[in-house]
């Protein structure tokens, strides 16, 4: 089990950005009739998201991000000593999206840089990263990037993820400071289930050929992908959800000494609905404790937990706040955290 701990360190600032287009789920109908799509939105909850246009990369919105943190809260480029882009959604396969995001943000060369290609649970597993390398090191301030456009990655002809991913970036800004007392994370990882959420072709193990971006059909039921884009076994990866998540974060509050129940917010990967639900009823939470985005963002994978605390928690994080942030999926990894938070400076959402 992978617990650590950290004092003195936490994140002072947040921002996110989002794009402009709104997609309205349910008059997401070009390829499936009105009534099936009725029942998978019903179901899943996710009735708005947002689309990136072809232009635009998760580096785009997380530069919108980081350029408005910088802007509210007056912090000097030249004091950011580490930066760490979050993506799955890169620029290139080469070079790394994070050195192209110090440049373009005026970082000076002494900026640490580097990407974390993980899946949903990274933004959690980022600020493992962050906290350790500003705790044990004389760095002044670290940046988190995290952005993913999942839009351009799956099938709007695949019912089965056609209707849940959207696409966002966050900035988050992280210091050393006595205040923040202790933070406590556990992180995890199962490769023997690798295959519940994946893209097959594109990468070097199949490279992209004519056979790759070929549409076929998948399944009995009709639905369209090509090998590189991706695809989800739900059915697996919500009983992977009610077998581990519960487990591991009832050992994290075992470990820390904490009480769930305390907590002032628990920020739950917004998968969907439906796992939401069945997380706060098994752990016998006050709901009114856990913000959601899913029904106006969608599955935006990392970007998800800093997302919603952006977008539901901005008038509400003055004094000292403490939250459980849990997340979950590609993989497949799943990480849970409490954060204490001080008097963070939350910024509008920005659209891009």
């Amino acid at each position: 089990m992978a617990f650590l701990t950290f004092d003195g360190v936490g994140v002072t600032a947040l921002a996110a950005a989002v794009p402009h287009t709104v997609i309205e789920n349910l008059k997401y109908t070009r390829y499936f009739p009105e009534d099936q799509v009725r029942e998978v939105v019903e179901k899943i909850g996710i009735y708005e998201r947002r689309f990136a246009d072809e232009k635009t990369c998760s580096s785009d919105l997380c530069f919108a991000a980081a350029e408005k943190l910088i802007a509210d809260n007056n912090i000097d480029r030249s004091e950011i000593d580490l930066l760490i882009f979050i993506s799955q959604t890169a620029d290139y396969r080469m070079p790394a999206t994070s050195v192209l995001l110090q440049d373009r943000l005026g970082l000076p060369n002494s900026t640490i840089a580097f990407d974390i290609n993980l899946g949903c649970s990274a933004f959690i597993y980022g600020l493992t990263v962050a906290f350790s390398m500003m705790k044990n090191t004389g760095l002044r301030k670290a940046l988190i990037l995290d952005g993913e456009t999942r839009s351009k990655v799956y099938s709007p002809k695949d019912r089965r993820s056609a209707f849940l991913f959207g696409d966002g970036g966050v900035a988050a800004l992280v210091e050393r400071d006595e205040k923040f007392g202790t933070s406590y994370f556990s992180l995890n990882s199962d490769g023997s289930r690798g295959d519940l959420i994946k893209i097959n072709g594109g990468g070097y193990r199949m490279p992209s050929s004519a056979e790759t971006i070929k549409e076929k059909v998948v399944d009995e039921y009709g639905n369209i992908r090509s090998d590189e884009q991706g695809y989800m076994n739900g059915g697996d990866v919500f009983n992977f959800v009610i077998r581990e998540i519960p487990k591991d974060i009832q050992k994290l509050i075992a470990f820390s000494g904490q009480d769930i129940q305390t907590m002032d917010y628990c920020v739950f990967h917004q998968a969907n609905n439906f796992i939401n639900s069945y997380l706060a009823k098994k752990l016998k939470l006050d709901t009114t404790k856990i913000p959601s985005t899913i029904a106006k963002y969608g599955n935006t994978s990392s970007v998800s937990v800093p997302l919603t605390i952006v977008d539901q928690l901005k008038n509400k994080m003055d004094g000292d706040k403490k939250l459980f942030l849990s997340a979950f999926g590609v993989g497949m990894t799943w990480a849970n955290a409490i954060v204490p938070f001080v008097d963070c400076k939350i910024s509008d959402v920005a659209e891009v």
